[in-house]
């Protein structure tokens, strides 16, 4: 048992990581890292491995270090903007129910990722976009950093005591848990380390999400 941050009879918040938490975007990741891949003659699933565990620019460094990583960048955010018009995305199960739920100005998108591009899969999946989207150009540190929730509870006028981080990720575990934000994991088969409560699916975490949004969560975590 681990006790949450939380405090009672407060105003709630939920903050959502997007990919791989609302969103299953692996096979598009995976599609669009296999063409990139294809343009600088390189092994699809060995650049794809190390996508998975490092950022863009840190990645071209390990499988392209002799072309220019600007280059690089501009190509893979090309591909990145082309799979937003074209690609098939699905949200997680649970998802629509779970932010049609929420209180409106009760929740934010806090990722990686860029601002037009998950406006455009939110479109593309059905779902509602809330008023504070923080994405990877508004904050000068990322993930694993607290800067990104800290910034999103701020825009929406919140304390971090009084935040949910929902996650699947480490790095963003990491990153809510330094904001000092209730952080619940979803989406995995093992729980992140550090996760305050875990849920193999978000379908099975929306009905304690939406408590916690009421106001009506215990204070400790299974």
């Amino acid at each position: 048992m681990t006790t949450e941050p939380g405090r009672p009879g407060r105003t709630k918040y939920v903050l959502f990581d997007v990919d791989g938490t609302l969103i299953d975007a692996v096979s598009n990741q995976r599609r669009v890292w296999g063409i990139w891949a294809e343009r600088y003659g390189l092994d699809a699933d060995e650049v794809y491995q190390v996508a998975l565990r490092t950022r863009p620019m840190e990645t071209f460094a390990q499988v392209a270090s002799g072309q220019d990583p600007r280059e690089c960048l501009t190509t893979l955010h090309e591909l990145e903007d082309e799979d937003v018009r074209s690609g098939v995305y699905a949200a997680f199960d649970g998802a629509s129910e779970l932010l049609h739920g929420l209180p409106p100005g009760s929740w934010a998108l806090v990722t990686s990722n860029y601002e037009h591009r998950v406006r455009g899969r939110f479109l593309r999946t059905g779902l509602p976009a809330p008023g504070v989207i923080v994405d990877a150009a508004a904050v000068e540190e990322g993930k694993p950093s607290p800067v990104p929730y800290l910034q999103a509870a701020a825009r929406l006028g919140a304390e971090p005591g009084d935040c949910l981080v929902v996650e699947d990720a480490p790095s963003g575990v990491r990153s809510g848990l330094r904001a000092g934000m209730t952080v619940w994991g979803v989406n995995a088969a093992i729980a992140v380390e550090g996760v305050h409560r875990h849920f193999v699916s978000l379908r099975e975490a929306v009905p304690h999400i939406l408590a916690f949004a009421s106001g009506s969560h215990g204070n400790a975590a299974a």
